[in-house]
């Protein structure tokens, strides 16, 4: 199985890392604009093999999409980071270029392949590379959801000093500051609801920190964090690699279900090797329902923006 990494910054190359040492793919190819820079990442992941035991074979490129052919995943990571103070939505003039041309180049060499988008805003530019290509919705996912659901467990597990791996939690809507609905009322902690162990001021005070998880990060390290979005790309594309059907909240085109049509939006889905194979319906509350549909109305705002893009 190959997997292509377009960008090599922090989190492609993370991405890269985990895919390796894990095992998930046999192949892994990096590409970055920047002369040299994806083969001295692929060169620096490679020198790990021996110590590590792994054997997926990594290699960097620069621009040249001919080396990506056959991708069974292509991630798109391309685009600038958030510095501080900045919004996911600032983004979005700078990297909605630059996706709809890596979707465009990537689809010449690999025609069958599945995309996974991390670039921020990544519900619109999740959006922006569905239509862009033309592709069957199942083939477009964006990563955000995943990466919400993990800080959501470890602000859980540190809220509760249990194992984040015993706490089961998702995080839907939108992947940005003030548009995704933490699900506090179905987290559970070896399935006993979270509820049973934590006050509502503390879920809350939980739900608010994994909303600004990321904007948090970005404050102490001066960029985008790396290490848990590289690790949630890996979990997502090994889902799909290995068909093992995990459900994951991925920002999936929607034609109806929630009450949404038209955006690409975080929801749970079965993730295997077609891509998106269910979108599961989830029961929620009237709260759970309004949040979701504001949440919708302000991803449906920033698609806006794509006009003149997709022209």
């Amino acid at each position: 199985m190959k997997v292509t990494i377009v960008g090599a910054g922090n989190v492609g190359a993370t991405c890269a890392d985990v895919i390796s040492y894990r095992g998930i793919a046999s192949e892994v190819v990096l590409l970055d604009i920047k002369e040299g820079f994806a083969e001295g990442k692929a060169l620096d992941i490679m020198q790990c093999a021996t110590n590590t035991g792994f054997n997926t074979k990594v290699s960097g490129v620069t621009n040249d999409y001919s080396k990506t052919a056959g991708s069974d995943v292509v991630v798109i990571t391309s685009g600038i980071p958030r510095k501080p103070g900045m919004t996911r939505e600032e983004l979005i003039g700078i990297n909605a270029g630059i996706v709809k041309t890596v979707a465009e180049n990537v689809l010449k060499y690999s025609p069958n392949t599945i995309i996974v988008v991390v670039s921020n805003p990544m519900d619109t530019m999740t959006y922006l590379a569905l239509k862009a290509t033309g592709l069957p919705k199942n083939r477009i996912i964006g990563m955000g959801g995943a990466l919400d659901s993990s800080r959501f467990r470890t602000y859980l597990s540190l809220a509760l000093d249990k194992p984040a791996n015993d706490i089961s939690a998702m995080v839907i809507g939108g992947h940005g500051d003030t548009t995704m609905i933490p699900l506090t009322r179905l987290a559970s902690y070896n399935g006993i609801p979270v509820t049973e162990f934590l006050s509502e001021e503390v879920l809350q005070k939980v739900a608010a920190d994994t909303m600004v998880g990321g904007a948090t990060l970005t404050g102490l390290l001066g960029t985008s964090a790396w290490y848990a979005p590289g690790a949630s790309v890996a979990f997502l594309v090994d889902s799909i690699l290995n068909d093992q059907k995990k459900m994951i909240a991925c920002s999936v085109f929607v034609e109806g279900e929630y009450g949404q049509n038209d955006i690409c939006i975080g929801v749970p889905c079965i993730i295997g090797k077609n891509g998106v194979e269910e979108i599961l319906d989830i029961k929620l509350n009237d709260q759970e329902k309004a949040l979701f549909a504001k949440s919708a109305d302000a991803v449906r705002g920033m698609n806006d923006a794509l006009k003149s893009i997709l022209v």
